[in-house]
């Protein structure tokens, strides 16, 4: 065989491993078509998460309360509980993107006068949601984070591998979940 052959060949086999393992792109993301921001006020307990570092310290009842402050502001107070039993408490503030309906907001957990720097607020969109508001699935564009919410501390079986299915379609790994364990638990 021929050296210029083989380094052909030998290209073409590297090239196509190559192909192989290259991560496939994901389509954008796809948020859902209108958020209520009133009614999506409230209480929230998270029932799965992907792990992520501001939170490797919860380790059960871990809580989000949405409320809109006396100067149109949306407030969110995240909480959890602790391995010592405390509880953790981050206050953040939200703010809608776009249109009044939207279901994307930045969400920032930085100081107040820390605002006007673009990368304290986080993307929270909005991707999956129960038409009664009872428990809701939220990300950010790039598939890094989501969490799953429910107004109760535990979502009936059938809904949630429903709505797994719905997330695996748009391109979550549900295999990176974790199930997040109540009071009691």
């Amino acid at each position: 065989m021929n050296i210029k052959l083989f380094l052909a060949a030998l290209g073409l086999l590297a090239g196509g491993a190559v192909a192989q393992t290259a991560p496939v792109p994901q389509p954008p993301l796809a948020t859902i078509a209108a958020l209520d921001v009133p009614r999506y006020m409230g209480n929230w307990y998270e029932i799965a998460k992907y792990p992520n570092s501001f939170q490797k310290k919860c380790v059960a009842n871990t809580q989000a309360r949405y409320s809109v402050l006396s100067d149109g502001q949306l407030q969110v107070v995240n909480r959890c509980r602790l391995a010592d039993g405390q509880t953790s408490e981050a206050i953040g503030a939200a703010k809608q993107q776009g249109a009044a309906s939207s279901p994307k907001l930045k969400v920032r957990f930085a100081p107040a006068w820390l605002s006007f720097i673009p990368a304290v607020w986080g993307d929270y969109w909005v991707i999956d949601l129960d038409p009664a508001y009872q428990w809701v699935a939220v990300a950010e564009p790039q598939r890094e984070y989501l969490w799953i919410l429910s107004r109760t501390p535990q979502v009936d079986s059938k809904i949630y591998l429903a709505l797994l299915e719905r997330l695996t379609q748009k391109g979550f790994d549900i295999a990176k979940l974790e199930r997040s364990p109540q009071l009691g638990d």
